[in-house]
Order: C-alpha cells, then sequence, then structure tokens
C-alpha cells in the first residue's frame, strides 16, 4: 500500500506510505485520489486529512520514475492536486519531516495545512536545473510573501516549519502542532473545527502582489545572475514568481509549466540531474549486496601528522569518532596539533562552529610516538610520504600491531594498493582510502578496492564515508586510480599546448571560461610543480617511452614549485594567491620552443579545450575498459567533486555524451594529425569507439 485509508469518526485520514520519503510515485498518486473518493461518497466523513507514514510528509517526486512514462501517468501530481482543490470537503495537510517538491505542493493544494515543529520545508527542484512544476512557483508566493517565497525558490534550501510559522502575514501554515507525536490527534481535531466551513479558502484566491513590482524582479535577476552564471534554472524561477504576480492564477501555471518543460530539455538540467543520480549510484558497489556485514568503527588511527594526515582526522573528529594520531616526533605532532586548532579557531572567529564543538572535537584527539597505543583502533589510515619502501616499513609494522578485523588503509594517491597489501599477512583487510587535499574540506574520497580487499571492508568504509560527509567513489588498482590517471593526461596536452604557441595565461583562460575552477597552470602552483616532477621522473624510468613536453621540468630546474615557494608558472606577492603572468617564465617557454625548432602559432580558446578535456574522456574510456570504474558516472563524480569540473556540465564523460560521442571521436582524428601532439595516444579507445560507431553514449540511463 503506498497511500492508506482510515475514517478516525467523521474525518478520513489518507497517508501517504512510499517509504522512505513518501515519493509521489504513481501509486502513490493513485491512491491520494481513490482516498479522496472515497471520503467523498462517505455521508459520515466530514473533512479529509492528508498525512505521511514514517520519517516524512513526503519528499516530492519518486526519483525511481524520473525519465520515465509512469512520471507523467494519470493521475500525475497536477491532477492530484485538482482533485485536492475540488474537494466538497475540507483537506488539511498534517505536515511533518519532510515536505519538499511535490509534497509541498501538495499541502498548498489543501484548504488547510497544520505542521509540526522542525519540519524542513523546501521546494529544492532548481537544484535539478528545473523549477517546481505543480504549482509551487504559484501558490507559495501567495501564502508567503513574494521575496520569501522567491529565496526559497532559486535556493532550494529547506526552512524549518517554526521559522516559517513566526513570519508576520504568513498563511502557509494555519496552526502549528505542539509536538510530531500529536500531530495526527490535532489535526483531527482542526478538521472537525473547519468541517463545515464554507467557502472552502483555496491558496490559488489568494492575491499575489509585490509594491516594487518590475523594480524588485529587475533587481532579483541580477543577483540571480551573478549567483548563478552558468545555470538558466534561478534565473527562470524568477520569471515564474514574477508571473504569479501578473497574471490570472491558471495563467501563472501555464507560465510554469512551459518555463518547467523548457529547463528539462536544457544541458544544464540533464547535468545536474545526472549528478543527482550518479551520486546515489557511487554507493551501490556491483557485487557487494545492500545487506553486506560492517565492521564496526568506534576509533581510527592516522599514521602521520602532516597536511594530509591533520586534514583526514579532523574528518573523523566532526564525526564525533575518537582519533589517535602517530609521528616519529614530538616536533611534528606538536605542529600537526597545532594546525588543527588553528583550523578550528578559524571556523570558531567565523561563527561556523561553536567553542564548545570545537573543544568537544579537540576532546576526541590523542597523539602517540609509539604504535603499541593504535593496536585497539578499528581502522588506520597511513598519510606518510609517498614512496613504496616507506609504504612497506608501515604496513609490516601495522601487520605487527594492530588487532585481528582492524581495517588497515592507504592514503596513496598513485601507488599499487594490491603490492602495499602483499606487506602484510592479511590483504583481506587493506584498502586505499585516497582522500583529497585539504581532506577536511574536498569531498571526494576515492576507494581503492585491492584484488583481495574484503567485501566487508568495502561496505564498511563506504558507509564510513557518508558519516564523515565524503562522496566516497570505487576505484581499482592501477596508476593514479581513477582521478591522477586521468589528470595526467590532461597535464601532458597542456605541456604541448605551450611547445606549440599557447602561454599559461591562455591556456587557463581558456578551461576557466569553460567552467573549470582552476586552470592546469594554476592548479599546478597550487598543488606544487615538484609533485609533478616526482612524477614525471618515475615515469621516465618505468615508461621511458612515454612523451612529455619538457616545460615543466625546466619550471621546476629554476625552483619554481609554485605558490609554496612565491614562483612557479605565475609570479606570487607576498601574502597573496593572485597569479600574475610572468615574463620570465613566458621567455623561458619561447627559448624552449626555439631550441626544439618549433614556430609557435595562433591556438584558439576552442582547441585548447577540446584537447584539455578529450583527453580525460579518452582516458576515462580506457579506464572503464580496464574495470577500473564500474561506470562512466563513478568517473564523473571523481571530477565533479575532485577536480574542480563545472558541475553545470556533468563531468567529462556526460559531457562528451552531450556533445556527441561521434563528434569527439572525429575530434581526436584531427588531433592525431598534430605531429607535435602524442598521436597514439588520439587513437580513440576502442570502447569510446565502438559506442560512437553504434550511435551510443557512456551514460545511457541519464
Amino acid at each position: 500500500m503506498t497511500a492508506e485509508y482510515k475514517v478516525h469518526g467523521d474525518v478520513a485520514v489518507i497517508t501517504i506510505n512510499n517509504p522512505p520519503v513518501n515519493g509521489l510515485g504513481h501509486a502513490t498518486r493513485v491512491g491520494i485520489t481513490n482516498g479522496l473518493e472515497q471520503a467523498r461518497a462517505d455521508a459520515s466523513v466530514k473533512a479529509i486529512v492528508i498525512t505521511g507514514a514514517g520519517r516524512a510528509f513526503s519528499g516530492g517526486a519518486d526519483i525511481a520514475e524520473f525519465g520515465k512514462p509512469a512520471a507523467l501517468a494519470e493521475p500525475n501530481l497536477h491532477s492530484v492536486i485538482l482533485a485536492v482543490e475540488a474537494s466538497e470537503k475540507p483537506v488539511i495537510a498534517a505536515v511533518h519531516s519532510v515536505a519538499m517538491g511535490g509534497g509541498l505542493e501538495l499541502a498548498l493544494g489543501c484548504n488547510y495545512r497544520i505542521a509540526a515543529p522542525g519540519a524542513n520545508i523546501a521546494l529544492p527542484e532548481v537544484k535539478l536545473g528545473i523549477l517546481p512544476g505543480a504549482g509551487g512557483t504559484q501558490r507559495l508566493p501567495r501564502v508567503l510573501g513574494v521575496e520569501t517565497a522567491l529565496n526559497m525558490i532559486v535556493s532550494g534550501e529547506p526552512v524549518k516549519s517554526e521559522l516559517l510559522a513566526q513570519l508576520p502575514g504568513q498563511k502557509l501554515f494555519d496552526k502549528m502542532a505542539a509536538s510530531p507525536e500529536s500531530l495526527l490527534d490535532e489535526a483531527i481535531a482542526f478538521a472537525r473545527s473547519v468541517a463545515d466551513t464554507r467557502p472552502l479558502p483555496l491558496v490559488r484566491h489568494l492575491p499575489c502582489k509585490h509594491p516594487l513590482g518590475d523594480a524588485y524582479f529587475q533587481f532579483a535577476r541580477n543577483m540571480v545572475k551573478g549567483m548563478a552564471k552558468n545555470l538558466p534554472a534561478p534565473a527562470r524561477c524568477v520569471d515564474a514568481v514574477e508571473a504569479a504576480t501578473q497574471k490570472k492564477f491558471d495563467d501563472g501555471l501555464a507560465a510554469e509549466r512551459e518555463i518547467f518543460v523548457g529547463l528539462m530539455m536544457t544541458p544544464e538540467s540533464r547535468a545536474l540531474r545526472h549528478i543527482f543520480f550518479a551520486e546515489r549510484a557511487a554507493s551501490k558497489i556491483p557485487d557487494v549486496p545492500a545487506d553486506t556485514p560492517q565492521r564496526e568503527i568506534k576509533s581510527v588511527a592516522v599514521i602521520g601528522a602532516g597536511t594530509m594526515g591533520g586534514g583526514i582526522s579532523m574528518n573523523f573528529l566532526n564525526a564525533g569518532i575518537p582519533v589517535t594520531i602517530l609521528e616519529m616526533k614530538q616536533e611534528a605532532l606538536d605542529r600537526g596539533v597545532a594546525t588543527i586548532r588553528k583550523n578550528y579557531e578559524a571556523q570558531v572567529k567565523k561563527g561556523k562552529l561553536k567553542a564548545d564543538k570545537y573543544e568537544q572535537r579537540m576532546g576526541l584527539l590523542t597523539t602517540t610516538l609509539n604504535y603499541d597505543d593504535l593496536k585497539n583502533a578499528d581502522l588506520v589510515i597511513e598519510a606518510v610520504f609517498e614512496e613504496m619502501g616507506v609504504k612497506q616499513k608501515v604496513f609490516e609494522q601495522l601487520d605487527n600491531t594492530m588487532k585481528a578485523g582492524a581495517i588497515l588503509a592507504s592514503n596513496t594517491s598513485t601507488l599499487d594498493v594490491n603490492r602495499i597489501a602483499s606487506f602484510t599477512k592479511r590483504p583481506q583487510d587493506v584498502v586505499g582510502l585516497h582522500f583529497f587535499s585539504p581532506a577536511n574540506v574536498m569531498k571526494l574520497l576515492e576507494v581503492i578496492r585491492g584484488a583481495k580487499t574484503g567485501k566487508d571492508v568495502l561496505a564498511t568504509v563506504m558507509a564510513l564515508a557518508k558519516k564523515i560527509k565524503k562522496t566516497a567513489v570505487v576505484s581499482g588498482v592501477c596508476d593514479g586510480f581513477i582521478g591522477n590517471r586521468m589528470i595526467e593526461q590532461y597535464s601532458r596536452q597542456a605541456g604541448f599546448l605551450l611547445d606549440e604557441g599557447a602561454l599559461p595565461q591562455q591556456v587557463d583562460r581558456a578551461i576557466e571560461r569553460f567552467g573549470f575552477a582552476m586552470g592546469p597552470f594554476r592548479m599546478g602552483d597550487l598543488a606544487g610543480n615538484d609533485i609533478g616532477w616526482a612524477i614525471r621522473k618515475r615515469r621516465a624510468v618505468e615508461h621511458p617511452d612515454m612523451k612529455y613536453s619538457r616545460t615543466a621540468d625546466k619550471l621546476c630546474e629554476l625552483g619554481r614549485f609554485g605558490q609554496k615557494t612565491g614562483a612557479g608558472w605565475y609570479d606570487y606577492q607576498a601574502g597573496k594567491r593572485d597569479a600574475i603572468p610572468s615574463e620570465l617564465v613566458n621567455k623561458m617557454i619561447e627559448d624552449h620552443r626555439k631550441e626544439l625548432g618549433i614556430t609557435p602559432r595562433k591556438i584558439s580558446d576552442e582547441e585548447i579545450v577540446q584537447r584539455l578535456v578529450f583527453s580525460l574522456v579518452n582516458e576515462g574510456a580506457r579506464i572503464l575498459e580496464d574495470g577500473i570504474a564500474s561506470k562512466a558516472s563513478d568517473i564523473d563524480m571523481v571530477y565533479l567533486t575532485g577536480y574542480g569540473f563545472p558541475i553545470h556540465r556533468g563531468g567529462p564523460m556526460l559531457y562528451a555524451d552531450q556533445v556527441g560521442l561521434f563528434n569527439v571521436v572525429q575530434a581526436m582524428m584531427r588531433f592525431q594529425r598534430n605531429p607535435r601532439d602524442d598521436q597514439q595516444f588520439w587513437q580513440p579507445a576502442p570502447l569510446l569507439a565502438k559506442l560512437a560507431a553504434e550511435g551510443k553514449t557512456f551514460n545511457q540511463t541519464t
């Protein structure tokens, strides 16, 4: 049953029951309308209450129906709301816990609304690149006023029911219940009190105006444009709410619907909807059932108190999990703890963290110089120098020290997790947990699955990732895993572009206009150019045939490692992070071209973007073929949450789908003809070539 019907004396109660959030799927919509008809036909029923079972009134549309015929099948949500409005008996929405999207729109269609305190009220559709499509933009301004409603619709953020109930002149809630537990009883009593009231009030009959009219909406558009320049939905939300103030109600509904349909067709909405599903799909591992038993994680140990170790520790402290940090020297421990304190104190100063919470978190932190003090931890994460010999010593020691059943994790960003596991007698307990710097801020967590990593270990760390508010993506073992394996090709292309005629500032500007948070050269300066230099030195031994531009090596030979040295691809002023184009670097690049006998050519921004982005796509296709990632959307999540790929484009693999894989392959074949590029790399990956030939995409269902 997705909607239950019960009669309490002279009041019928329709309870939406479609766990986990009472999504308004087709069966639920049928259940609601059937309940309304049953109540209409029963002469003993004087009023009707609609509420939700469990943890929600209703979270809105059923995501399982997105993009499927069932989402539009009659009765659709518009039809359900019309049936509510047409009821000859008063309909009261008893709202608790969550009323979002279509759930709130359903409540707005009722004659009255009673709410429990603590309920989250929102119209979050803008986060999917659309707007409320069942009257939300027309009804909410009528009950909350234009400005409050528009702020909620444009932001998509939830507001607590008791805060909305306190707004002067609000007509959203007719009554606040004393508690969630008493809500239903109070709603039934309220229903009896209005059972004979006629005419029945409807939100559609309320006036909707703003005193400043056109001037206010122009101001709102300017604000939205500055905040969401790459996303059309927020500006169109303004248009829809403006229609509510200018048109008759039904005409406003028609305008809302027209805008909704138009937004559904935009690439930006497809990207945001793809991200919505991709984030949920990332937590599902094909051969690890949802009911796989998990290990209990009550305490965590971290090896290393440097930037990564401290940041990793903060994630667990924030989640209320005790952490012990181990270092070899007391001075290193003291520096690490001081940095953690400094980070928390900055949050307190900005008002983002209460002082008592800060003290509580620091109280969960202990430090040690002795491995024996870690032996009872449930999870240990090493965050030591990225060199296999160092990792070997640590894992051999952990194997001898840690209790049976403890999970042994490496924060390696490139190294072979299978080899690391071989340093222990318990490879089933070893997993890679690749945090991204700064680890206490970045959302991405690459979970590296070794050949012998236990399924219970995977299930445990994926659940733990949610607890510490990370987006976890599973990767197989290869050099660089998903993210760094792909970024190497991106960086190689950036170097070739310098050899051929571009300058760092042009490359960065082009890709940042495309939407990246930071171009490859600014990113190198932030991360430290010496990191890439070390990788290229290792590559020279392991893969001497791999082609690179020598420009980055020449930069490092000058000691220009980036922001930390005050000079990299750009010049930096003390205490500032502004990237200032460097005449010295530009001359170095020009001199290098002369050494190679290259006559520089003019390179378009379009070519820069295509070479950088399609290099990610081609390597991503190879990663899928190799089984390193189980699905294209996992690759997109890595790049959206860890590498600054523009959200409105949905990730490299979805972007390729939207460009058209045939067009991507054609571009690669052009790049193959460039003698200065790596012709072998631009041979389209077999999977990419196959999908393009068949007219298919990487993401078939989004």
